[in-house]
């Protein structure tokens, strides 16, 4: 509920919010976690769930420090659902090596959306330009979060 209500907000004030009002709801999670785990077992549902909970604590405590990380991983699962959906599709990539160069470029193509490029013009860009980089500096600057490519016309 805490998300839902400062979702539209800044990213401070959403970070402000998470440690007025999330750290605590953390903390009631955390004392439940600290009391249920020595009571379940791994061999059902609830004992699996409670155990993959205290294992990713951490990781899940990490939102809290900062307004602009997603409490949950939904835009990732979102951007690669359409690969996962066509996975039979690309089962007969004809080779593995032919498997691995489709990954490379879905990997490319949804990171250029994820940054906001339109896929087509950033790898045009990126590619035209490549072949005269010479630095770390040069190939940094045609990351998708890094250049502004033209559109194609």
């Amino acid at each position: 509920g805490i998300e839902i209500a400062y979702k539209e907000k800044s990213d401070e004030v959403r970070k402000k919010a998470r440690q007025d009002l999330s750290c605590h709801v953390m903390g009631q999670l955390k004392e439940w976690l600290r009391k249920t785990l020595p009571y379940v077992t791994t061999q059902n549902a609830l004992g699996k769930a409670v155990t993959y909970l205290a294992n990713n604590w951490e990781k899940l405590e990490r939102y809290v420090e900062e307004g602009y990380l997603p409490i949950d991983n939904n835009a990732a699962e979102r951007a690669i659902r359409p690969f996962v959906i066509g996975r039979k599709n690309w089962l007969f990539s004809d080779t593995p090596r032919g498997a691995k160069a489709s990954a490379q470029l879905y990997s490319l193509v949804e990171t250029a959306k994820a940054n906001g490029q339109e896929p087509y013009a950033w790898l045009r860009h990126a590619l035209e330009r490549l072949p005269m980089a010479t630095s770390v500096e040069d190939y940094e600057a045609l990351l998708p979060w890094n250049c502004s490519p033209a559109s194609p016309s």
